[in-house]
């Protein structure tokens, strides 16, 4: 029997992306959940194998009851010792569950598009050189108590964190492909960018350059995450430096 993933997205347009297709090509089946939806989170998590909680425009400090809900059942993830992986709002609501704090940029500002992130001493092991990653937020989160910071950003600084052996946090949205950011640009830029789109050429040459080199990250990524083996970035890292060429 194929191990399986449970995959919680909160629209229903939303998609795995670029680590939907890298489980399925290491056998995994996804089951996909929509809380946001009315579709109910299992409280039996025996039959899976980890969890991937992707982004949403909603925000964890929403009041709504499928956000208290869904924060409060990522504490039975933990508790259960699963590979849990957030991105981006699923992230958030890990660092709440785990007492940590989300919030907008005391500026007001936002992270949009390609912005390149920092390893800490802690980090090394899964992200041994900077990295350009894609982002799409206005909010972020304070560091878990107990938690290990991975990586740092210039403008959101936080924005790669381990809780445990197998929790991870990433504020960033190593998922998106071509597609999806072209369809992130149309459909909602103006909630997030206001009217303006000024800067989208630029996003999408940033992709073609900053991509691939994402996509070997997040493979290597994802084997550490599954097994739990830091060795398992050793390739990848080589690669990475190499410049070697990768499916994306």
């Amino acid at each position: 029997m194929s191990p399986k993933i449970l995959v919680v997205l909160h629209r229903p347009q939303s998609c795995t992306g670029r680590i939907g297709r890298k489980l399925k090509a290491r056998g995994y089946q996804l089951q996909i959940c929509r809380p946001a939806c009315g579709e109910t989170l299992p409280d039996d998590l025996s039959a899976f194998d980890g969890v991937v909680v992707f982004g949403g425009p909603m925000s964890a400090n929403d009041e709504t009851p499928h956000i208290r809900r869904e924060i409060d059942w990522i504490g039975q993830v933990l508790r259960a010792e699963m590979p849990y992986l957030g991105i981006c709002l699923g992230a958030q609501m890990l660092a709440r569950q785990l007492g940590a704090t989300v919030a907008p940029h005391p500026a007001g500002d936002v992270e949009i598009g390609f912005h390149r992130i920092e390893p800490t001493e802690d980090g090394l092991g899964l992200l041994p050189q900077p990295l350009h990653v894609y982002q799409w937020h206005k909010e972020g989160f304070t560091l878990p108590r107990e938690a290990r910071l991975l990586a740092r950003g210039a403008l959101f600084e936080n924005q790669f964190f381990r809780y445990g052996a197998a929790a991870y946090g990433l504020q960033f949205h190593p998922e998106v492909t071509f597609d999806i950011m072209c369809r992130l640009h149309k459909e909602e830029r103006c909630a997030v960018l206001g009217a303006d789109n000024q800067g989208m050429a630029e996003q999408h040459l940033r992709k073609l350059l900053h991509g691939p080199r994402l996509a070997r990250w997040l493979d290597g990524f994802l084997s550490v995450w599954l097994t739990g083996a830091p060795e398992a970035l050793a390739a990848p890292a080589q690669q990475l430096r190499a410049g070697a060429r990768a499916p994306a």
